[in-house]
């Protein structure tokens, strides 16, 4: 039948780029991550009192080839990772480089790496670059978000009026004045 294998080609296509991803597809990185993406879990203190924690990721596209990041990670025993800025694609993923925050345990640069896996979001922290924006017991190696988990940003407009979201602009434009 003249046409069956466009249409086939048509329905493999729909079920390789999920209904999520299809209006992504042709954009860039940074507006196809963009969003709030939870997590929320039991946690627990030394003692054994336990709590509800919440992970929570935000990527705001602040050009094409970039986007605002941050993340507030919760660990056992009230630990916790907190870090901003402003990450650019690199390959396939975001990349935030902090050249102002040298990591004390490896004389390195933080180095996060954003990058979508199948049906998550991981960060992963390049040899443990980052672990100066952690608690002692917290660490931002290998975290993930599931994908599907990702809502819109409602509060653009305040989280745009941030310090935090000021202040990554302001350092990113500086690193590329020294670039």
């Amino acid at each position: 039948m003249p046409g069956s294998v466009g249409l086939a080609a048509v329905a493999a296509l729909a079920v390789l780029v999920p209904a999520s991803d299809a209006a992504a597809v042709g954009s860039s990185l940074p507006e196809t991550l963009a969003g709030v993406y939870k997590s929320q879990f039991k946690n627990a203190l030394v003692d054994g009192e336990t709590y509800r924690s919440e992970d929570i990721l935000e990527i705001a596209p602040t050009a094409p080839d970039a986007a605002y990041v941050r993340a507030h990670l919760e660990f056992y025993n009230g630990h916790l990772c907190a870090i901003f800025g402003i990450a650019h694609v690199e390959r396939n993923e975001l990349v935030f480089r902090d050249s102002a925050l040298a990591n004390r345990a490896t004389d390195g640069r933080c180095v996060l790496h954003v990058t979508r896996r199948a049906d998550k979001i991981t960060l992963s922290d390049e040899g443990g670059s980052c672990q100066d924006y952690c608690g002692a017991g917290g660490s931002l190696s290998d975290d993930s978000f599931p994908a599907a988990s990702r809502r819109p940003i409602r509060y653009l407009a305040r989280l745009k009026s941030s310090w935090q979201f000021k202040q990554a602009l302001a350092q990113d434009a500086a690193r590329k004045g020294v670039r």
